[in-house]
């Protein structure tokens, strides 16, 4: 008799019980109650709307994010801006690439270690990145259209609340995965 097959992801190591809601049934994960399809749907139509609204200021799909993460989180290397991005550094470099040319940023060398590229938005980039946030508050006022103020704040506490369960998750895990 064979052995029944077991899930290639380990239990939460500190909940004897967790949420049932899903199985492994496959009417339980169609799209329409998939809240992981759900979610990536929403990411999707968020950012083609923002896309559109950012077209006018020359930039194409996903080029204003490396903008507001240079203005506003102060990455200033291409490697740092890969990690926060999760993108590789050859689609960072080619991206930057493509920003340089259009004039919103520079690449310096550092004096101190010629190994180290800084980059720095023109002033072309700084005017363009200050319209890119009221960009985004409006397609998100968009899509919470209808949603009363305490139904938006139950929104972000549901969706920080699964955050929390995915990041306690990942460091336990983490933590009980054995290191050479």
């Amino acid at each position: 008799m064979q052995a029944p097959a077991t899930s290639s992801v380990p239990p939460r190591p500190d909940t004897p019980s967790s949420c049932c809601f899903y199985s492994d049934l496959s009417s339980c994960l169609n799209a329409d109650r998939n809240v992981g399809q759900l979610v990536r749907h929403l990411h999707t139509l968020l950012h083609r709307v923002i896309d559109l609204h950012t077209i006018p200021l020359g930039l194409t799909a996903n080029q204003w994010r490396p903008l507001l993460f240079i203005q506003y989180k102060g990455i200033d290397t291409p490697a740092e801006l890969a990690r926060a991005m999760a993108v590789d550094t050859g689609a960072i470099t080619r991206m930057l690439d493509r920003l340089e040319a259009k004039g919103f940023l520079r690449r310096a060398r550092i004096p101190e270690d010629r190994r180290v590229v800084k980059v720095v938005l023109t002033d072309a980039g700084l005017a363009t990145t200050q319209q890119i946030l009221p960009i985004i508050a409006n397609v998100l006022n968009l899509h919470l259209d209808g949603f009363s103020e305490d139904e938006i704040r139950m929104l972000l506490a549901l969706l920080k609340r699964m955050i929390g369960n995915g990041e306690h998750y990942l460091r336990q895990s983490c933590q009980a995965v054995p290191h050479d």
